[in-house]
């Protein structure tokens, strides 16, 4: 797949993907999301480096699970390189919330914001994240 517009589509769904994995706490998909040396900065600790797919997998296993998410991703803009390599990135819009321990309704705090600049890489398997570097805007 070399086409520009289809690699910006493929793309663009790494980065929705990413954000429903992430909410639904659905940690081995979303960890093969990445290249297997591929590298992820959250936003939460945008100087910490985690390298790997597995480091990745663990980093988010290790997530409280009292904790809602709910991301919204927009503004998604990609840019092929070559025909294996693009970038791109997008604004983020993080609601979070303690899980209510009956069926009640969460009640989220205030709505951060952030974005992700990302690098993608074909693979045998088809576009992942080389790198994702996130940051909120706080």
């Amino acid at each position: 797949m070399h086409d520009e517009e289809a690699v910006r589509r493929v793309c663009a769904e790494l980065i929705l993907r990413y954000a429903y994995l992430n909410d639904e706490r659905r940690h081995e998909d979303l960890a093969a999301l990445f290249t297997e040396d591929g590298c992820l900065y959250r936003p939460s600790a945008p100087g910490q480096a985690i390298q790997g797919r597995e480091a990745i997998l663990a980093a988010f296993r290790k997530r409280p699970a009292d904790t809602i998410t709910f991301h919204v991703c927009s503004d998604i803009l990609i840019e092929v390189q070559d025909s294996g390599r693009a970038q791109g990135r997008s604004r983020i819009l993080l609601l979070s919330a303690p899980r209510p321990a009956d069926d009640a309704r969460p009640q989220p705090g205030v709505p951060v914001p952030g974005v992700f600049i990302d690098r993608f890489a074909l693979t045998e398997d088809g576009w992942k994240f080389a790198e994702r570097r996130g940051s909120f805007w706080i």
